[in-house]
């Protein structure tokens, strides 16, 4: 994967020898200490830290475990067991094959009567808000999203009228924006393009300029996020779908200028990524104006823009511009606890703590990254960049330091992925 692509989660698997220093750091034990209890010096546990000595033979592992006190052999070898099925479900959220099921099916004829759009629109938008407000969001919305793929479809397909077509692509659309969230992230690349192109293409069906931009402002941050070979496809998607939205923005309702305002950010955001600081920072500049025009306690539902999420967002152009005094000036700037969704909450914690990893904080970093847990621990654990700190943190030369960045690796779920 390119350097400036978005960190892939599950790319470079723990080695056997770093779950063994997670492990022993996480108990307080030195090398020599471990070593002791192996029946070996400190040095033959450093070799195994170090991969020197690679994986050794079973009967020691299973010691191994019993001296660290493991939940499962998974968490030291990595490794699935057939006798650990209800401990391990391995890669991924728990019900990513549910909703992948979901996505890839396509049922013909007429079954059950589909539910009206209102009636989808209103359980997206408890979806929507169950999304904000739980810690283990990726688990609800997880269990919606099957029914709401498979009503949605259903409701596109028993449209009787053009403008009732039109708004059921629009909720098919919505519901596809919803699935991008949880889908991303996981390991499903192909997946996460279905939902992406599915999503646009129900967009564009629906004629509606606000399901349009939500579609175009998804598809900009996936092209991104693969990668420096994809930054001219983002800014092609952001910048077509401003020209489509510029002429309604003068009389524009909160939702359209909202949407304006998330995909102005985006421009932002991917220019940071090329380096370009002058038109980042001119594109979050023209995203805050447009913040500024709506109420004060306005929250987009998909894409979090409102006036308090501007702040966040300064953070992370100063981050992706590799700036490291203007990301901690700006995290101290900016009120986390005025962002109301706990996802986007959390995911501003961990832009705050590479900042201040890249300020030379690492302590600060690893203390914010346990408010990024707190906040919601399905973001962290499922963001690259939170694993890369905490990795590299767990091999500090501050015994401390180690010892929390171990204890965070655990709660992060590092040992099972």
């Amino acid at each position: 994967m390119p350097d400036d692509a978005t960190p892939d989660p599950y790319a470079d698997p723990l080695r056997f020898g770093q779950r063994v220093n997670i492990l022993r750091t996480r108990r307080g034990m030195t090398r020599d200490q471990l070593g002791g209890l192996m029946g070996h010096s400190g040095i033959w546990v450093k070799g195994i830290e170090t991969g020197r000595r690679g994986v050794p033979k079973l009967d020691v592992i299973l010691r191994l475990a019993e001296v660290l006190r493991v939940r499962t052999l998974t968490d030291l070898t990595g490794h699935h067991s057939a006798y650990q099925q209800d401990l391990f479900v391995g890669p991924g959220h728990p019900r990513l094959g549910a909703v992948r099921a979901a996505v890839d099916a396509f049922p013909f004829g007429a079954a059950d009567q589909a539910p009206t759009a209102e009636h989808l629109a209103a359980r997206l938008a408890r979806a929507w808000s169950a999304r904000h407000t739980s810690p283990h969001h990726r688990e609800v919305v997880g269990a919606l999203l099957p029914d709401l793929i498979r009503d949605a479809q259903a409701t596109v397909r028993q449209a009787d009228t053009a403008a009732d077509r039109r708004a059921a692509q629009a909720v098919l659309s919505e519901v596809y924006s919803l699935s991008q969230f949880f889908v991303a992230y996981q390991p499903d690349s192909a997946l996460l393009w279905r939902v992406a192109e599915r999503g646009m293409v129900a967009a564009q069906e629906s004629e509606d300029p606000h399901t349009i931009g939500v579609a175009a402002w998804l598809a900009a941050q996936a092209h991104r996020d693969s990668g420096p070979g994809h930054f001219d496809a983002a800014d092609q998607v952001t910048n077509d779908a401003l020209r489509y939205l510029a002429p309604l923005l003068p009389d524009a309702s909160h939702e359209v200028l909202a949407i304006a305002g998330a995909l102005t950010h985006e421009a932002g955001y991917t220019a940071a990524r090329k380096g370009e600081a002058g038109t980042a920072w001119r594109h979050w500049d023209a995203a805050r104006t447009m913040a500024q025009r709506l109420p004060e306690t306005y929250f987009h539902p998909v894409t979090s823009f409102s006036r308090a999420i501007m702040g966040a967002h300064a953070v992370t152009i100063a981050v992706e511009l590799h700036a490291g005094g203007e990301s901690v000036r700006q995290a101290a700037a900016a009120d986390a606890s005025t962002i109301p969704s706990r996802p986007r909450r959390a995911r501003h914690r961990i832009e705050a703590a590479r900042g201040y990893q890249l300020d030379g904080q690492p302590d600060v970093a690893l203390a914010t990254l346990a408010q990024a847990h707190e906040a919601a621990p399905e973001t962290i654990r499922w963001n690259g960049y939170a694993k890369r700190i905490v990795l590299e943190e767990t091999e500090a030369k501050s015994p401390d330091r180690r010892r929390r960045a171990a204890d965070l690796a655990v709660k992060l779920g590092l040992l099972a992925a």
